[in-house]
């Protein structure tokens, strides 16, 4: 049978960066110390694509994600991101005419958690993995990988909260109290998502959990599935207590990490994005920063 894929392209000289499937969904299973969990995962996987070749050969992508995601069923897999690492190799090994691959995945991930230890519930949030494998002129494969996690918290605008007090000073002169500088006062709230990733070779290992807990302490208040009355005036008042704007959210997160995770070199690249999906405007706010773990220490020792 002709391989049309390895046919010439009608329009030539242009390589192709990344060619490949998207939105694969697969069941992963993932060794834990006490347990395994199973992970709803969706891949992304591209390779990139010579001048000469019309096309890639796409089934084995889904051929290779079969080969190493299914068995995980029965041998769970150390990490979601070794998984990755793995099918970011078996690409370029199974396409031979490719250089470089990549892999993107995003999983459904909860844990037991709560405004109180009355109110638990298992809260929702999102594992992501990155591998990009590349083959050098003299053979051997080099793959560099990524982890991390993305939670869903809350943000009070300090701008507006600042504006709103000097209204309502004006509006009711008891306000301007000095004792009462302090106190919380009404602002625009914003949802706000917040992910952070390492890129990291084959070194320390990186507890997710760890990485959910520092967002969610950098954001102005975690949010929850379960609140009650008591429990949501709570939520109110203690990200009210700590209005942020997203580049607060962000420099308070990636000014944590090196406390966070002291284990970890500094050649390890930390990147971290946030946005807020906002509540008064017709349009989100977001920023992002990529930086070295020792380009983060240095600057938390100055």
């Amino acid at each position: 049978m002709r391989d049309v894929h390895a046919m010439s392209p009608s329009r030539e000289g242009l390589t192709l960066r990344s060619v490949g499937v998207s939105g694969i969904r697969k069941p992963l299973s993932v060794k834990r110390p006490e347990r395994v969990n199973t992970l709803a995962v969706t891949f992304d996987v591209a390779v990139d694509l010579p001048s000469e070749r019309k096309g890639s050969d796409l089934s084995r992508n889904a051929e290779i994600l079969a080969e190493i995601v299914d068995e995980t069923v029965t041998q769970p897999t150390e990490s979601l991101e070794s998984t990755c690492s793995a099918i970011a190799r078996a690409l370029l090994v199974r396409h031979t005419y490719a250089t470089e691959s990549t892999v993107h995945a995003a999983a459904e991930y909860f844990l037991r958690t709560g405004v109180s230890a009355e109110r638990r519930s298992f809260e929702d949030y999102t594992l992501l993995a990155e591998a990009r494998a590349v083959r050098s002129a003299a053979g051997p494969i080099d793959v560099r990988r990524a982890v991390g996690a993305q939670a869903v918290g809350m943000t009070a605008c300090p701008c507006a909260m600042e504006t709103c007090r000097e209204l309502l000073v004006a509006e009711y002169p008891l306000l301007a109290d000095p004792s009462l500088a302090t106190l919380p006062m009404i602002s625009h709230n914003q949802r706000n998502r917040t992910e952070l990733l390492f890129e990291v070779d084959d070194g320390p290992g990186i507890e997710v959990d760890d990485v959910i807990d520092a967002i969610e302490h950098a954001q102005s208040s975690p949010t929850y599935a379960i609140l009650k009355r008591g429990d949501e005036g709570r939520v109110v008042l203690d990200a009210h207590r700590h209005p942020k704007f997203v580049e607060d959210v962000l420099r308070d997160l990636l000014a944590s990490v090196p406390g966070r995770f002291p284990t970890l070199p500094d050649r390890v690249v930390v990147r971290a994005r946030t946005v807020s999906e906002e509540s008064i405007h017709k349009y989100n706010v977001e920023a992002a920063h990529s930086v070295t773990l020792g380009e983060l220490r240095r600057g938390a020792a100055v």
